[in-house]
């Protein structure tokens, strides 16, 4: 798996937030719910300001350990975060180094098989924010860029 080292600029993002943890039984139903209702009941299409049509899955608020809970957020970037769609919250992805990669094929099954295979790598990851950038809506040939973020 091909590692590209970048700098990102801090983004700040409008979506749905659940906490869950890698052990819940529920986790499937927790982000694919987030995703749901993002599209589902018109929250993507009510965020004002989008600074492209990127859709974004961000997890933080997390320790480290493989069973802590953490925070999901599906979003997007927003260049002013005003007249919020009901129930959304504004984030800050923060600047620093992120280790860049790329996933092609069918989404659901491309992305996670990318999270197995993350934890048996050796990074040295802050564990304060970690991106998917989805670029674009193919769900059978996803194109996927992950961020996870570095200790510089």
């Amino acid at each position: 798996m091909d590692i590209e080292r970048i700098k990102l600029k801090e983004k700040k993002v409008v979506g749905l937030l659940a906490r869950t943890n890698n052990a819940s039984p529920d986790i499937g139903n927790v982000i694919g719910g987030l995703w749901e209702n993002f599209y589902g009941k018109g929250i993507y299409s009510g965020i004002k300001n989008k600074s492209n049509e990127k859709a974004l899955g961000i997890y933080t608020d997390y320790a480290g350990n493989e069973l802590d809970d953490y925070s999901v957020i599906v979003a997007c970037e927003v260049e002013e975060a005003d007249e919020l769609p009901e129930g959304t919250v504004v984030r800050t992805i923060p600047a620093g180094t992120y280790a860049k990669f790329v996933v092609r094929g069918n989404m659901i099954k491309a992305v996670a098989e990318f999270w197995q295979e993350l934890w048996k790598m050796d990074l040295p990851r802050t564990f304060v924010c970690d991106f998917e950038e989805y670029q674009n809506g193919d769900m059978e040939d996803a194109l996927v860029h992950i961020y996870i973020g570095l200790k510089d």
